[in-house]
């Protein structure tokens, strides 16, 4: 998925720790597949909950929970606000954000 030409062309959604997981709560063990998408291409990369969580499995994920897993993604503030922010505000043309 990340490598070559093509996750450049791409946006990733980082969501669905549930499906990942294979530990289950607090999905801690799919922060390393985020870290990496995320450092691959920090520019292509959204993230949301995935609610109402269609395909949840085996754990239904408590969407509290994941926005702190998230911060544990994206630990500085500056790429979180480029994954929550910017970039879904370039992927839907809004106006420019000033902080």
């Amino acid at each position: 998925l990340i490598s070559g030409d093509t996750f450049r062309r791409k946006l990733v959604k980082i969501t669905g720790p549930e499906r990942v997981s294979s530990k289950g709560p607090p999905f801690d063990d799919a922060v390393p597949f985020a870290r990496k998408l995320i450092e691959a291409a920090p520019d292509r990369i959204l993230w949301g909950t995935d609610w109402p969580h269609p395909n949840v499995g085996k754990h239904m994920p408590n969407d509290g929970d994941l926005v702190d897993l998230f911060a544990r993604m994206a630990p500085e503030p500056g790429l979180q606000r480029k994954i929550l922010v910017d970039n879904p505000a370039r992927l839907y043309g809004f106006e420019e954000v000033k902080s």
